[in-house]
């Protein structure tokens, strides 16, 4: 009778369910051996057989594993997990949807251990399950926990160098493998939430900026680092490219965001953005939203420390490679409007800056925050100089326009402009030099920083030079420095000159002229300037010159000679030296281009006689240090002197129109010059229509003065006037620096008075009605109307009948 409940008891193993008794057997006694082969195929054929069992298989693993974790049975929790990922791997039934649930709550399990075996086992298994392609998409499953989990793991401080990276490679496998997971089932769209993205993106970023340390592998094991498959840095940054890769537009800026406010970001700067890092992996369709983001990040930033605004200004750098070739209308001038307007900003900065020094404590601090501030400059002027390198011919001549139409800062323009330049050929000059972008241009290049004016001239050598053809005339030195004595030997590259670019310079070839002309002569020249204005005027006969604009080339070179040895202006003996040196460097250039021996001959010439009697008139004498300058130049001694006679009578004959020759060349008149003019002409108009002849002195004659030579030459000495107009720009700055804001509002606002006021008389004036031959005397709105007279009276100034 005692017997019976032992039999009971033996009866109970037999009596457990199926699905129990082969989850046990798949479990050796003695872990070491593995999991079983033959019993874990009898498992999985069961479960396969009978899907509906697969949530209790599921739920009794993760039982079992459970328990071995608390008892540190670790063998039997790898068997446990080997068995899941088989049983994951085998079944694909909608019945697989409980027993993911239990899966997913084991690996929960094991990434909550501190082991670090075990969070590497849990990862992997998950790993193995995000590659799986379900059936039918979950409804209810949330992958929250894994990323906060897989993050903190990328984030690994383990005191020993292969276990840390052992568990921050699983967790960038992890985050790897919930990217794969979530992007495809649309009913996971919550992974781009913002939540999210703030956990995973500076994981990713961590590594990738950790792998920058120069000794990385000196303290990792050798299967780590030769094959860079386990390589944390190689493997954030691939994981960073694949998830960057499926976003889609709607989810970028969650995406970007965390780069650009992440804090190691922003202080490494260059460091972490530079070359193939975060920026370069963004799809081309999505990187115009990229840049606005950004801009508005640089906006925010605007007053962030200089290497703070350096660095994003390089992320930008390197966003715009991808998106220059894109790149249309709206986009492009609001990357150059905002990077404009912090290169304005960073200059007030450090003009700012400069201007508080007042002690020499405050000198030493100041020239640090100056040199920084110089490289946020660099750094704009770099971005803006490499996108607008990228850009399509016509867009990039809009951006100039754009650039010029800016309000510029000292010197700042021009700088942006020679970067956007760079490489610039354009098949028409008329579209790489329309006027509203050649006019401002070559106002700035008459200012008096000599710094400036060869900036200019070397923007307009990267438009017009379409060839290359510069470092050819840098190659024998450089070509302002001495008599290249055999031009063919630079072996020139030029075509047959288009008709748009002869009618180009028909149009404009004055305005180019007469810039060069007054350039010449500005009185701090230096030997870079010199050598600019010889190559402006090489480059042109290279690319722009037909038979016309050779003559007009060669009486610009005839005046300049002139301008140096009748010296009206007292120019110092350098500059006249410098201007002559110039001049037979050009005309030995032009004769040899044009292959007219007899010109040739006429300046080989005058440059022998000059290497004898006159060394200081040629280039490579003159800008030499030491070179001796005389204390005057004697127009007499014609044979030192190139003459228009005989270079006329070399070109006579077919092709050139040598009769022009003997006609001077006089600077083209400007749009303010003739502006002025027309302005004294309508005033004398007035004055005579105005004064009644009752009105003037009975001794009239007294008043008219004798017009002599020296009185037209008094008149029109404008020495003394320049230097009261420069002073009184001078002063006009500084009060607009300086003056309190009420001030300068009082001051236009009195302006303004004054203009309207002198409007309101002039419109008085014309309001009135035309005398009418009627004769009739009336009073209209209070206004008495003078007696009308017949038009054969009436007498008109002699410049108004024609």
């Amino acid at each position: 009778m005692f017997c019976v409940p032992a039999g009971v008891c033996g009866c109970c193993g037999p009596l457990r369910p199926r699905y129990k008794r082969l989850v046990d057997n798949i479990f050796p006694e003695d872990p070491k051996d593995g999991l079983s082969k033959s019993d874990m195929e009898k498992l999985t054929f069961y479960a396969v057989s009978a899907p509906e069992k697969l949530d209790r298989i599921g739920a009794y693993l993760a039982e079992r594993l459970s328990r071995d974790v608390v008892r540190h049975r670790y063998g039997y929790v790898v068997i446990a997990m080997e068995a899941l990922d088989q049983l994951l791997m085998a079944c694909h039934s909608q019945s697989i949807k409980p027993f993911v649930e239990s899966f997913l709550h084991m690996v929960a399990k094991l990434l909550e251990s501190r082991e670090p075996d075990l969070q590497v086992l849990g990862t992997n298994s998950f790993v193995k399950f995000a590659n799986i392609e379900e059936d039918t998409p979950s409804y209810h499953r949330r992958y929250d926990f894994f990323v906060s989990q897989f993050s903190a793991m990328c984030h690994s401080t383990h005191e020993d160098t292969d276990t840390r990276n052992r568990i921050r490679v699983a967790g960038i496998k992890g985050l790897q493998g919930v990217v794969r997971k979530t992007v495809n089932d649309e009913l996971q769209a919550i992974i781009w939430e913002p939540q999210h993205m703030d956990k995973l993106i500076p994981s990713m970023l961590f590594n990738m900026q950790d792998g920058e340390e120069p000794d990385r592998c000196a303290t990792r094991s050798a299967p780590l680092c030769p094959d860079g498959e386990e390589n944390p840095a190689v493997l954030a940054e691939n994981c960073f490219r694949e998830l960057l890769g499926r976003a889609a537009y709607g989810n970028m800026n969650n995406a970007v965001r965390p780069v650009l406010f992440l804090d190691e970001l922003l202080k490494l700067g260059v460091k972490i953005c530079g070359g193939s890092r975060p920026v370069c992996v963004v799809q081309a369709q999505h990187s115009h939203h990229v840049i606005q983001q950004v801009l508005n990040h640089l906006d925010t930033n605007n007053k962030s420390t200089p290497r703070v605004r350096a660095g994003i200004v390089q992320v930008l750098l390197e966003t715009v490679a991808i998106a220059a070739k894109g790149s249309v209308g709206p986009t492009v001038l609001e990357v150059f409007n905002t990077l404009l307007k912090h290169l304005r900003m960073s200059v007030d900065f450090e003009l700012g800056e400069s201007s508080r020094r007042n002690s020499a404590c405050s000198v030493s601090s100041g020239r640090g925050k100056e040199s920084e501030e110089r490289i946020v400059q660099n750094a704009i002027i770099q971005t803006i100089g490499f996108f607008g390198g990228n850009l399509p011919d016509y867009q990039r001549a809009e951006v100039m326009m754009f650039i010029m139409g800016k309000v510029p800062v000292y010197g700042t323009p021009c700088h942006t402009l020679d970067t956007v330049t760079s490489g610039f050929k354009s098949k028409s000059m008329s579209t790489a030099l329309p006027p509203s972008f050649l006019d401002p241009l070559f106002s700035i290049s008459l200012m008096e920083d000599s710094e400036l004016r060869q900036l200019v001239l070397e923007i307009l050598h990267n438009i017009i030079d379409r060839h290359d053809n510069r470092a050819k005339l840098r190659g024998i030195r450089y070509s302002g420095d001495r008599i290249i004595p055999n031009v063919a030997a630079l072996k020139i590259k030029r075509e047959k000159i288009s008709k748009q670019d002869i009618a180009f310079m028909k149009k404009h070839g004055q305005q180019l002229y007469r810039h060069i002309y007054l350039g010449c002569k500005e009185e701090d020249n230096n030997h870079k300037n010199f050598e600019l204005l010889f190559t402006t005027l090489a480059i042109v006969t290279i690319e722009l010159a037909n038979e016309e604009v050779v003559i007009d080339l060669i009486r610009l070179s005839i005046a300049l000679q002139e301008m140096c040895l009748i010296n009206e202006e007292n120019m110092p003996m350098f500059i006249r030296c410098g201007i002559m040196a110039s001049v037979a460097a050009y005309l030995n250039f032009l004769s040899q281009m044009i292959a007219n021996p007899p010109f040739c001959q006429h300046v080989s010439k005058v440059i022998e006689m000059r290497s004898v009697e006159a060394l200081f008139l040629l280039p490579e004498h003159i800008f030499k240090d030491k070179c001796p300058l005389p204390e005057s130049l004697d127009k007499e001694d014609k044979h030192l002197y190139f003459q228009t006679a005989e270079i006329a009578e070399c070109l006579a004959g077919p092709g050139y129109n040598a009769e022009r020759l003997s006609v001077p060349y006089i600077p083209q008149v400007t749009d303010e010059d003739r502006l002025t003019r027309r302005k004294s002409f309508v005033d004398t108009i007035s004055l005579q229509v105005d004064i009644m002849p009752n009105s003037l002195p009975d001794k009239q004659s007294q008043l008219a003065e004798e017009i002599t030579f020296a009185t037209l030459k008094k008149a029109i000495d404008t020495t003394g006037l320049e230097e009261q107009e420069r002073e009184k720009r001078r002063q006009l700055m500084e009060k607009f620096q300086k003056a309190p804001f009420e001030e300068i509002a009082a001051h236009c606002e009195s302006k303004a008075n004054m203009l309207h006021d002198r409007l309101a008389q002039i419109f008085e004036l014309t309001i009135r009605p035309p005398p009418s031959p009627s004769g009739v005397v009336s009073i209209s709105a209070g206004h008495t109307q003078h007696p009308s007279v017949p038009v054969y009276e009436m007498k008109f100034p002699d410049l108004c009948v024609y």
